[in-house]
């Protein structure tokens, strides 16, 4: 405020107004208009002294109006609704307006209204659980320290690596130990972690680990595929730690150290001989840490998060199953080799890389973001077939119609013998598709060599074995042999076929001898 008083001072002195405005840190203007408005008054420096500086400023300026008296918030109601998910102090604020407007009061600002929000939590922090909102976030880390379990065979010791998810508002706390920090163990620490606390946050704080995070820069930040499944799957959104920065996730820090006592510590003495026998006292363990009552205010953890449950975000249907991401080729037979099965994908991507997905069930296969194909996984032995229809050509299809009743007919056209060649090759191996190629390329023979000619091969082949193969059958016609059949009063009738054709002499200009 200006200090009218002292610039009528400094004026009655004869001080010049650059002099004053110096004196009193205001414009030249200023002065100027106080000097004015005192002698208009009839305000002498000798009446105005007797007076302060606000009872002087009324007798100067007495049309101006008095400082508005603003609606002050209730801070404690702003407080509370601040701990609710979503609820933000400009939202608040604009509640806080719309009241003011209909009970015809002066709203703060924003910028007021935030300052003084600020300053109250700066007065009651002590006092109030301020910092984190509930269900909002849940921070995960592995704790530096380890357990150990007994190797039954050589008696040596195995470390287990200790697995921490916090809620922060509550403390609320899941522990659990794992043989390894890979990324099937991570993954299934968090579904583990979401089914005890029976709800999921909006977002996951983990450190920079590589089965989390595959790069984490100022600029850019990516998290790990199959990481990012799993928060896809669980609708939360993962927001890692900055690196080196261990306070972006300080409930977990702490938690972690007090947990490698409260549970790590207090199990060193005992020995485990399996991981599930580890588990077990550290849940046990853990409920009492969960439970075990506040040194500076009421209640526990687990009081704290019985008002934090509601906030949480229903599970899904069905928890996160661990996917495996591979990369593979499309082979000419339009099949993919992974993890020791194969599995069709539409013909049209043969020789393109694809990515595939593969889970404990299914094994799915996708071309520039979009699922082409999806399969069953198989399980057994190795170098087995999983083929659709839809993704062969044309032509594969037609040959995928054939059956052993449909090559027992076609080779009964032929002749006896023929469909007894076509019933082995059919029952020769364990799958009667086995034989389909072998059935299909002998009755192929009847267009080179005839009909006719084919069941005599079919008939000399049976004289020689019981169990004729298609390469002794091809020999027969090749070299002739079934013609011997002539010789034993078997009537040849002469081949036919559609397509060869006999060239005369008169082809090639030879003459007839005499």
């Amino acid at each position: 405020m200006t200090n009218y008083r002292e610039i009528l001072r400094l004026h009655s002195l004869g001080i010049l107004k650059k002099d004053i405005a110096r004196a009193c840190v205001c414009s030249r203007n200023t002065v100027a208009y106080v000097i004015k408005m005192a002698r208009e008054r009839g305000v002498e420096w000798e009446a105005a002294s007797g007076l302060s500086n606000n009872e002087l400023a009324e007798r100067l300026f007495p049309g101006n109006q008095k400082t508005p008296e603003y609606q002050i918030p209730d801070w404690n109601y702003i407080h509370r609704e601040m701990a609710k998910s979503g609820v933000t102090l400009s939202l608040l604020w604009d509640e806080y307006c719309e009241q003011c407007r209909s009970s015809g009061k002066i709203p703060y600002k924003t910028t007021q209204f935030y300052k003084y929000y600020s300053d109250f939590v700066q007065k009651t922090k002590a006092t109030m659980h301020i910092g984190h909102k509930p269900g909002e976030i849940m921070e995960v880390d592995w704790a530096g320290q380890t357990a150990f379990i007994q190797n039954t065979d050589t008696g040596e010791p195995i470390k287990a690596y200790i697995f921490a998810a916090v809620l922060p508002y509550s403390g609320y706390t899941y522990v659990e130990a794992f043989l390894s920090q890979d990324q099937q163990s991570w993954i299934q620490a968090h579904v583990n972690a979401f089914g005890y606390f029976g709800g999921v946050t909006r977002i996951l704080v983990p450190d920079n680990l590589k089965t989390g995070i595959t790069k984490h820069t100022r600029q850019e930040t990516v998290v790990n595929k199959t990481y990012q499944e799993l928060a896809e799957h669980y609708r939360t959104a993962v927001v890692p730690a900055r690196v080196r920065a261990p306070r972006d996730k300080a409930s977990v820090e702490g938690n972690i150290s007090v947990i490698s006592t409260w549970i790590i510590a207090a199990l060193r003495n005992q020995q485990f001989l399996s991981l599930w026998e580890l588990n077990q006292p550290i849940r046990s363990r853990l409920k009492e840490f969960n439970t075990k009552p506040f040194q500076k205010k009421e209640g526990c953890r687990a009081s704290l998060f019985e008002e934090e449950r509601v906030f949480l975000l229903p599970l899904p249907e069905h928890p996160y199953e661990l996917a495996v991401w591979k990369i593979a080729t499309v082979q000419f037979n339009y099949h993919i080799a992974v993890e020791g099965g194969n599995y069709s994908v539409p013909y049209e991507y043969i020789k393109q890389k694809v990515n595939v997905r593969l889970t404990k069930r299914l094994v799915e296969v996708f071309f520039s973001g979009n699922r082409i194909a999806s399969h069953p996984r198989l399980y057994g032995r190795s170098n087995q077939y999983s083929t659709y229809e839809e993704h062969m050509p044309k032509k594969h299809r037609e040959y995928v119609a054939w059956n052993g009743e449909r090559f027992l007919n076609w080779a009964g056209k032929i002749g006896e013998h023929t469909k007894t060649v076509v019933q082995i090759f059919l029952t020769r191996n364990q799958v009667e598709q086995q034989g389909y190629k072998a059935c299909l390329a002998m009755l192929k023979l009847s267009d080179t060599y005839s009909a006719l000619r084919l069941e005599q091969a079919c008939k000399r082949a049976l004289s020689f074995t019981e169990r004729p193969s298609l390469k002794s059958i091809q020999i027969i016609l090749k070299s002739g042999q079934d013609n011997l059949g002539q010789a034993e009063g078997v009537a040849v009738l002469p081949e036919t076929t559609c397509r060869a054709f006999t060239r005369g002499k008169e082809y090639y200009h030879r003459k007839e001898e005499n």
